[in-house]
């Protein structure tokens, strides 16, 4: 698996296709828009020999092995799917459906077809992210109690975003919400008991969710994410014996150190620093051969309880099982 091929021309494309490009054994060969005109523009701005009209078309193509899918999430399960079905590996954007029920049909199509599959939320894969991990397993913040997690952008849109048209899966729930649950399963390790969410609509989409995650072993989350409020993306998983705090978590801040810091209860604080690219990471495991179940079971749980959250947010705030 060498060759992608681009499904969409979105505002998030340019980033990965530009880590695609540089990421070594891995070409760009085509991209395809709904039209031919947009399609060309994009190619000839990316560098990408084929323009191709319209996605079905590209999935027949003998010179695409897989594809990154950056439609909005209304469109990742009928996509994702027909590219399975077509022998296409699949790297879809974040999150990786709408709905539990379509991810959960991307994923058996994909083993049926015995392609692989990841979902784009990088972050996961960044050395950082492994070392957090370890650093969990090893109990080196005792035993966990409380995870909190917040990420904004302030009114980050462009013209026609389909962040913007809940028909297209808009909203910061299924956008933002994907990083803070995210983040709260893989600190736990596993899908919470409860969930209780409140949202703020404008313009019929969430503009900013507050949440409470109550998990086993008494282990509770604080989610908060939105388009009303500055930048943030900052996590802290607190221990019995150490806190760990990260600052820039689904995307290290440009130009300074990739870092987060253990503070512990005599207010010892030690700074970590890592190098490498998360994404170009990602884009290497799917094009290995090393097992992925890790990563699609946490995009499969990632998603159910984005869907609890809507459901006790549509409830008025009411506890809902997960």
């Amino acid at each position: 698996m060498k060759r992608f091929g681009v499904l969409g021309t979105g505002r998030i494309t340019r980033r990965l296709v530009a880590d695609l490009q540089s990421t070594e054994g891995v070409e760009v060969t085509a991209i395809a828009s709904r039209t031919a005109e947009r399609a060309r523009w994009y190619a000839d701005q990316y560098g990408i020999a084929a323009a191709v009209e319209g996605y079905q078309a590209m999935l027949g193509r003998d010179d695409v092995d897989a594809v990154y899918l950056s439609l909005p999430p209304s469109l990742h399960a009928e996509w994702s799917i027909a590219a399975a079905n077509a022998g296409k590996h699949v790297l879809c954007e974040k999150p990786l459906a709408a709905t539990p029920l379509e991810a959960k049909a991307i994923d058996q199509a994909c083993r049926e077809a015995e392609v692989r599959w990841l979902d784009a939320t990088g972050w996961l894969h960044h050395p950082r992210t492994t070392a957090a991990a370890n650093w969990l397993q090893e109990g080196r913040l005792g035993q966990v109690g409380h995870v909190s997690a917040a990420v904004s952008f302030y009114q980050p849109f462009q013209s026609d975003d389909h962040r913007l048209d809940p028909s297209l899966g808009g909203g910061c729930l299924l956008d933002l919400g994907w990083y803070v649950a995210g983040l709260a399963r893989f600190a736990v390790g596993e899908l919470p008991l409860q969930v209780a969410a409140d949202v703020l609509i404008r313009e019929g989409v969430s503009q900013r969710l507050t949440a409470m995650m109550w998990f086993d072993s008494n282990i509770t989350a604080t989610l908060s994410c939105g388009y009303d409020t500055a930048t943030r993306k900052w996590f802290e998983i607190a221990g019995t014996a150490a806190s760990l705090v990260c600052d820039d978590f689904t995307r290290p801040w440009a130009e300074r150190p990739t870092r987060c810091w253990i503070h512990d209860a005599a207010g010892k604080v030690e700074q970590h620093s890592f190098e490498g690219s998360q994404e170009r990471a990602m884009i290497e495991l799917l094009a290995s051969d090393q097992p992925l179940e890790q990563w699609q079971r946490q995009a499969l749980e990632t998603q159910q309880i984005l869907a609890a959250l809507q459901k006790s947010a549509s409830a008025g705030g009411q506890k809902m099982a997960v």
